[in-house]
């Protein structure tokens, strides 16, 4: 039976359709439209387009974005200060640092300067610990999107063994902490995890989050897992060996059209939503 696919790209639209009537009502009631704030140091090509598409997604659903372009030489604390300016500005209701910044700048000093109700990237270690003890905060956007993903297709998590391979600190590490709080038993695993093999088979949902071409081999998968594939790579490739898995897993996230359409509707997603929460 071939898999369920996870369409992460219909999803994304289907909120986006939502999202432009919560904005269109909040205009409506208030008149005030929810910012997002991206901040882009440096002219990394590939940071630059990352910027550009979620503020085409905040257009698309009648929010605004507010662009902070800051030269390669800028240092941490002029980052700071600009941060400390869009923490005091009430007219910004989310605030992006676009990752990787400059090798001179302090980033997680940076990411944790934002207000935690405007971290609306889940980057801060103050909004990391807090979804980890279930407290409310944004969740790191992919993690998140992930879950949304999997909220919405009905996938079952309760009860069962889930295995994460990587752990980053905005990827990895949090959709660990986001699978327990969903009452799933999570193993970590990483690219020197010895026996990986072993811990994968045993896995009913495999999240690939390590960041190597290929690196999870389908073989290592057994019939009917679920398969969360977040990375991407040239070739339009993933994480996991997906090719061979149509027919044999239970569900699946396409690459590309998978997690990486959820990312970016997630944060615009929070932003909405501390949107709400600042005005109304």
């Amino acid at each position: 039976m071939p898999a369920l696919v996870l369409d992460g790209k219909a999803l994304a639209q289907k909120t986006e359709a939502e999202l432009t009537e919560r904005v269109t009502a909040l205009k409506d009631k208030t008149g005030i439209t929810p910012i997002l704030a991206t901040i882009l140091v440096g002219d990394d090509p590939a940071s630059a387009t990352y910027v550009r598409m979620k503020g085409n997604a905040c257009t698309r659903i009648g929010m605004e974005s507010l662009k902070v372009e800051m030269p390669a030489s800028t240092t941490t604390d002029q980052l700071l200060a600009k941060i400390d300016e869009l923490n005091a500005n009430p007219g910004v209701h989310g605030i992006l640092l676009q990752h990787p910044v400059p090798a001179q700048i302090d980033e997680r000093a940076c990411f944790d300067a934002i207000q935690l109700s405007k971290d609306v990237d889940g980057v801060t270690c103050l909004g990391f610990g807090r979804m980890a003890m279930g407290e409310e905060a944004y969740g790191c956007a992919t993690p998140k999107g992930i879950m949304r993903l999997l909220e919405a297709y009905e996938i079952q998590l309760e009860g069962k063994h889930a295995v994460v391979v990587g752990r980053s600190p905005i990827l990895g590490k949090p959709m660990a902490l986001m699978l327990l709080n969903a009452n799933a038993t999570v193993t970590i695993c990483h690219s020197r995890t010895q026996h990986l093999e072993t811990h994968i088979r045993s896995a009913d949902i495999v999240v690939g989050a390590v960041g190597k071409p290929e690196f999870i081999k389908a073989e290592w998968i057994k019939d009917g897992a679920v398969v969360v594939d977040a990375g991407y790579h040239p070739g339009g490739i993933g994480d996991v060996e997906l090719g061979p898995l149509a027919d044999r897993a239970s569900a699946v996230t396409p690459v590309p059209g998978g997690v990486g359409p959820m990312t970016i509707n997630t944060l615009i997603y929070q932003t909405v939503d501390s949107g709400e929460k600042s005005i109304v």
